[in-house]
């Protein structure tokens, strides 16, 4: 019974997201899920990307998603750029952003005016990986500090996404990591995964994953 109730709740889920996508390729948005675990740097990443992304004229929204708390989305709101956040407290604290709850976060951004639509899910290597949310293209973010094996430990997040983003790159000369062990395990779940090496706290290398989302705009 349990598992005929999940299959049904996929099936719901999977048939909107799929019209989330029909609508924003007739209105040539792009849609990113973001993804990671807590505490990768997601937030602080977006706060050094928006800027550029304004300043190269590309109209974005942004979708924050939390459990409790709107303090994500305050440091987003002050790079004059439009927030809507979503705190899934109130559909009883799910650990990931469904498209039911998407879809009504996309009206209200109009996001069929906008060039691009940022989401950052709730922070968590399993649940988010599990629900389609309607996006385009799937980010997963991973920091240096969490170690080499997180793409073995959470296989299903690295295959469900086309890019990942390996933060704090600057933290590399204080701690013993191996990046190159790092990229192995990634490519041993995904082999066709793109990465980015950046570091948020410096703005090191940001330009490239703002190449990325330019090279996959749809105007």
């Amino acid at each position: 019974m349990k598992i005929e109730i999940l299959k049904n709740v996929l099936e719901v889920n999977d048939n909107l997201a799929n019209d989330i996508r029909e609508k924003s390729d007739k209105s040539k948005t792009l849609v990113l899920n973001m993804m990671s675990s807590p505490g990768s740097g997601k937030t602080s990443i977006l706060e050094k990307l928006l800027p550029k992304l304004l300043f190269n004229g590309i109209k974005t929204g942004i979708i924050e998603g939390d459990i409790t708390t709107t303090r994500d989305a305050d440091r987003i709101i002050g790079n004059e750029i439009p927030v809507v956040q979503i705190n899934t407290e109130k559909f009883g604290g799910d650990c990931h952003l469904g498209s039911e709850v998407v879809k009504p976060a996309l009206d209200q951004l109009h996001y069929e005016k906008l060039d691009l639509v940022i989401i950052e899910n709730v922070g968590n290597l399993v649940c988010p990986a599990e629900f389609d949310t309607g996006a385009d293209k799937n980010i997963v973010v991973i920091s240096v500090t969490e170690g080499e094996d997180k793409p073995l430990k959470y296989p299903l997040m690295f295959r469900v996404c086309e890019l990942s983003v390996i933060n704090k790159v600057d933290l590399l000369p204080f701690l013993n990591f191996d990046m190159e062990q790092l990229t192995a395990n990634i490519r041993q779940i995904n082999p066709n995964m793109e990465i980015i090496k950046i570091s948020a706290q410096t703005d090191e290398n940001v330009d490239a994953l703002l190449k990325w989302i330019q090279n996959n705009l749809k105007n």
